[in-house]
């Protein structure tokens, strides 16, 4: 394959769970990348994923359209990964997902940027119209579009990998509950590995997909929630009863949480969500909008998930098959 010529790159969100997996990736191929967080102290962490000068936080918050005009300023490429996960004050889903992504899309557009990536959400698109995060999501995609005709738009479904805010939240809540509350047990899922999102995220930069088009990313496997939380008590290492919740009765449930200071483990929104399928369409699957756009097989969740899920086992590290021999 040719080498890569470098760029600059202007990732927003770019020092979380899956920016900072980006960052490696297209730090690996020289190109510079600018950081843009909301509070740039928190993200020198990021510095260390490649030489020295190559990687900088600056800031940038995507609700302010000129805090975003000065951070895409001079950029050959611009990722946007930003997203919130509660609705709430001037964090609402509309004024991130849908404002916050337009901001970006019109910035970049202006500013004569060559390639704009843009991260939604698996299933938005069939989760609209009962939830308020796929909604604003899907609009964000449209607002992007509109501004940015040649904009790639990726759809994750939900990810593991270590760090993952899924599947170690899932496993804190085995360890600590003696019964597990089971919400929307027969939706289907798609979890993808981070990496390989990553990975595509990267490709996409670089422009190795078509542009202008939505690419659908689940991993190989298609489970239930039940299946999930199975499995996530299989890695734990646990074995406690599922509780099945009706929707009407966990909404009520997570009204009280919306009240507290810090993020709530379940919303309303997300109740909603919880009903409705997440995995890939049929129609990306016919037109290649999957992985197989990007050449990229997508890791099995077996092959991850043992790596990190130890932890919530009752002796950790030492409940592994693996597992060291004890020092005599």
């Amino acid at each position: 394959m040719d080498r890569i010529e470098p760029k600059l790159v202007t990732i927003f969100g770019g020092a979380g769970f899956v920016g900072t997996q980006i960052v490696q990736a297209l730090a690996k191929s020289g190109h510079r990348i600018r950081v843009a967080v909301r509070r740039p102290g928190l993200a020198g962490h990021v510095k260390m994923f490649g030489s020295v000068g190559q990687i900088q936080p600056i800031q940038a918050n995507i609700r302010n359209a000129a805090s975003v005009q000065h951070a895409v300023r001079g950029a050959d490429i611009v990722i946007n990964l930003v997203g919130v996960g509660q609705s709430r004050g001037v964090q609402s889903f509309v004024a991130v997902h849908t404002d916050g992504a337009r901001h970006i899309a019109e910035a970049a557009k202006a500013a004569g940027v060559t390639t704009l990536v843009h991260m939604s959400a698996l299933g938005v698109d069939m989760a609209a119209g009962v939830s308020d995060y796929a909604a604003s999501k899907l609009d964000g995609e449209v607002a992007v579009l509109k501004a940015f005709p040649t904009a790639i738009i990726l759809r994750p479904s939900i990810l593991f990998g270590p760090g993952d805010g899924f599947f170690n939240l899932m496993g804190m809540l085995a360890r600590m509950l003696p019964v597990l509350p089971l919400i929307g047990g027969d939706t289907r899922f798609q979890p993808a590995y981070v990496g390989d999102v990553a990975e595509a995220f990267a490709m996409a930069a670089e422009g190795q997909v078509k542009a202008g088009k939505i690419y659908e990313l689940g991993g190989p496997q298609i489970e239930t929630y039940r299946d999930l939380m199975a499995r996530i008590q299989r890695e734990a290492g646990r074995k406690r009863p599922m509780l099945p919740i009706p929707s009407g009765i966990a909404k009520l449930l997570a009204l009280p949480m919306s009240f507290l200071p810090f993020p709530p483990l379940l919303t309303a929104d997300q109740v909603e969500l919880l009903g409705v399928d997440n995995v890939v369409s049929d129609a990306a699957i016919r037109e290649k909008r999957t992985f197989a756009a990007f050449g990229i097989t997508p890791t099995e969740m077996d092959a991850i998930l043992p790596s990190y899920m130890y932890r919530f086992r009752k002796r950790g590290q030492y409940d592994r098959d693996n597992a060291p021999a004890p020092i005599l």
